[in-house]
């Protein structure tokens, strides 16, 4: 009974029982309406005849011959009928009743106005006088001698044993109606309910065992295309996109789970070497004590800050990157110059360039508009890619800083461009990746692995994207673009 199947049947098949009997009960009270109105009709004129057979006063007395008379005409005309004799205002004074008891000794002058004032026509229930709380069909007219009205002939047309024979064939009536007709329509509309209660559920159960089958594990379960314009259809569309994009989300968790495992890894690496190194020279340093020269214990010391400050920037990055994929990095704009930006970061790397003999060229246009961003996450950015390009950068190499305004798409562009062995094609994609280092002959790139992850991120904030470009051979490029300061009118 939990099956929404069976719920609609029971439901249709109350629903179906509960009209069944609303319609025998309005069918019979209509056909009991139908047989008085016509019986009435009928015999409306009934009591006009028997007063002019045998008029019931004589010299404004009840006249017990006619009576007498009347009681004979009754049976031969319609033994069912009974008759009253009221006066002027309804007190029964005589009346023609066979094995009856008559309780009333006053029947209500209104339903007789009535029915004389249609002419018989309409449909009007009096007292019944022998029971006194019932209501019957009747047939009435004036009783006047020399003008003068004297009482009302008051005939009712269904006897007592009339109505004892009509109740037992009521009940022979509703028990041949309940086992023929409404047994036998009762059982053919349940059976038609059930079989379109069963095609209008059909889709339905397709979605329910769908949805069974997916959460039990199958995770490539898709509801069918449904032939229905129906709400169902709608339902059915929902659930295959949302059971996409579980599936689409479970593989990006497993990515990231993947990625997570990568970065714990080389997260332990690049932790470790300089602990290592620091651990190493401290103890040299330790163990030796004052039998080590001062030219030594610089050299020692050197390496060990050297170590210290690789560690610290490790644990900047990692917590610069991780406060930017959480959201947590509030970006604070502000309108400024970028080629400003451009010229100080080459002003710091110009040292460090020469120091490998890389020559670093700035090929800025100095009519770029504008630009609003947040100047220090920029800053970031550009160095970021500078130190990058240095890094990999040959001896006697160049490193060339581009920026102009970029016509096609209305915004400023900025080019940081090295020469070099370049980047292979099958890593240009996953360049970006966190930790992700691109080896040369198997060697080990020495580095977090951590500054292009956060240019994408810091760009990715700004509404903004970073490509690399590289022939695997010469050179590589990454190119950013920035929108313009909006003029305000």
């Amino acid at each position: 009974m939990k099956s929404l199947y069976w719920r609609i049947t029971l439901a249709f098949t109350l629903v179906l029982l509960f009209v069944g009997f609303a319609y025998i009960l309005i069918t019979t009270h209509a056909s009991k309406t139908y047989f008085l109105e016509t019986t009435q009709k009928l015999n409306a004129s009934v009591a006009e005849y028997l007063v002019k057979e045998a008029p019931p006063f004589e010299n404004g007395e009840v006249c017990e011959e006619s009576m007498s008379v009347i009681m004979h005409s009754m049976m031969a005309v319609n033994p069912g009928i009974e008759v009253f004799l009221l006066d002027s205002i309804a007190e029964i004074l005589s009346y023609v009743v066979l094995d009856s008891k008559v309780k009333l000794k006053r029947v209500d002058l209104d339903p007789i106005h009535k029915f004389l004032d249609s002419g018989g026509i309409a449909f009007v229930l009096g007292d019944d006088p022998r029971t006194g709380n019932y209501q019957t069909i009747f047939s009435a007219t004036e009783v006047r001698e020399d003008g003068k009205l004297l009482g009302y002939i008051y005939i009712t047309l269904l006897s007592e044993k009339y109505e004892e024979i009509s109740a037992g064939l009521l009940g022979d009536y509703w028990l041949k109606l309940t086992l023929e007709s409404f047994l036998i329509t009762l059982i053919v509309s349940l059976l038609i309910g059930l079989a379109l209660t069963a095609l209008l559920t059909k889709n339905l159960r397709h979605i329910v065992k769908t949805v069974n089958r997916f959460k039990d594990g199958d995770m490539h379960a898709r509801v069918p295309e449904l032939n229905t314009n129906s709400e169902l259809k709608v339902m059915a569309a929902t659930f295959n996109q949302m059971a996409d994009n579980i599936l689409h989300h479970m593989d990006e968790l497993k990515k990231v789970d993947s990625l997570r495992r990568e970065l714990i890894a080389n997260v332990s690496h690049d932790l470790r070497n300089p602990l290592a190194v620091i651990n190493g020279y401290v103890e040299t340093l330790m163990i030796k004590g004052n039998n080590i020269s001062e030219e030594e214990k610089n050299k020692y010391l050197q390496i060990i800050n050297n170590s210290t400050e690789k560690l610290t920037k490790l644990v900047a990055d990692l917590f610069e990157l991780s406060k930017l994929e959480s959201g947590q990095m509030q970006l604070k704009t502000e309108p400024f110059r970028i080629q400003e930006l451009l010229y100080d970061a080459c002003m710091k790397y110009e040292l460090l360039a020469k120091a490998k003999n890389i020559d670093l060229k700035a090929e800025i246009s100095p009519s770029l508009p504008v630009v609003e961003a947040d100047l220090y996450l920029m800053d970031r950015v550009i160095q970021n890619l500078i130190d990058n390009a240095v890094k990999y950068a040959p001896e006697n190499g160049l490193i060339t800083l581009t920026a102009y305004f970029c016509n096609r798409t209305h915004k400023v562009c900025v080019s940081i461009k090295n020469s070099g062995n370049g980047i292979p094609q099958k890593d240009l994609d996953l360049l970006f990746d966190r930790y992700y280092m691109v080896d040369k002959d198997q060697k080990r790139i020495e580095g977090a692995g951590l500054g292009l992850a956060i240019v994408k991120k810091i760009l990715e904030i700004h509404d903004s994207d970073i490509k690399v470009l590289s022939d695997s051979a010469t050179f590589t490029e990454f190119v950013f673009e920035l929108d313009p300061k909006a003029t305000v009118v």
